[in-house]
């Protein structure tokens, strides 16, 4: 299993390139081309916010794109060009670092995992599993391998079996894997696929990230953290692509700042749990 790297322990150029956007000397001038962020779906709000607050300070303009990391990865390696990758795991960007097509992944987030319901199914921690386990009941999850999101759900499946044998199987018969994949089932234009599902009945919970994209939690829905038993926690990883010859010294500033504790306090407003930010005295 490959380490898992948390902030200040960095390759040495991201620290010398990047340290100089903090420094009392003047702030190297903003790239003319945008930074290219590649960004697990999961960040789209965190991310938005980050990329206008960071162009705001610094005059930089960054192009960020969202889309499930297994996919993301897979544009990567396809060629398309990019100068930041924020994967919701380590997985994805360490295999590009294994290609050598990118620095070596840092943890830039926690988060996770939580189920959904709407609120008049009073779902709570308690109840959950017996309420995954209903017959009843139907279970929309992400895409494996697609989607980390997904990887994440089976994860849970492999712990439910240790409580309740049978539970793995079951589970993974019934999740119905709804987003985060290349060909998951047809919803209408502009629908929301999970809340599309929840609309038909076809699923009554659905697992997922305790993270929104949104500061305010959705009313639509209630969320409840998984039984320790049970519980998830993703740790999102962030690499500097470097296969493309160029320099990149604007990404690596870019990197540092969301690593930063201004970026991180502003990533725990979405529900993610920040690694960078000192503890208080």
């Amino acid at each position: 299993m490959k380490k898992q790297f948390n902030f200040p322990v960095l390759a040495l150029p991201l620290i010398l390139l990047g340290t100089c956007a903090w420094a009392d000397t003047p702030a190297p001038a903003p790239s003319a081309a945008p930074i290219k962020v590649l960004a697990a779906g999961s960040l789209t709000g965190a991310m938005t916010a980050l990329a206008q607050l960071y162009t705001q300070q610094t005059g930089q303009k960054i192009d960020a794109q969202f889309g499930p990391a297994g996919l993301l990865r897979e544009r990567i390696q396809n060629g398309e060009q990019a100068d930041i990758f924020a994967s919701a795991n380590m997985e994805h960007p360490q295999a590009l670092a294994d290609q050598g097509w990118a620095t070596q992944p840092v943890v830039m987030l926690r988060n996770r995992l939580c189920a959904k319901a709407l609120p008049e199914y009073k779902l709570t921690t308690k109840n959950l599993l017996d309420r995954l386990l209903d017959p009843k009941v139907g279970l929309g999850t992400s895409t494996p391998k697609a989607d980390p999101g997904g990887d994440y759900a089976w994860q849970m499946f492999a712990k439910a079996e240790k409580l309740r044998p049978g539970a793995q199987a079951i589970l993974e018969a019934k999740a119905q894997q709804l987003v985060g994949g290349k060909d998951n089932p047809p919803v209408p234009a502009g629908v929301n696929a999970m809340e599309y599902a929840f609309a038909q009945k076809k699923v009554q919970i659905s697992l997922g990230y305790c993270s929104s994209r949104s500061t305010s939690p959705d009313p639509k829905f209630s969320s409840v953290p998984l039984p320790a038993a049970l519980a998830i926690t993703p740790s999102y990883g962030l690499s500097v692509i470097t296969r493309e010859q160029k320099s990149h010294d604007a990404a690596y500033r870019f990197a540092l700042f969301l690593l930063s504790p201004q970026a991180q306090k502003l990533i725990a407003q979405y529900g993610f749990t920040p690694v960078t930010v000192p503890a208080d005295n």
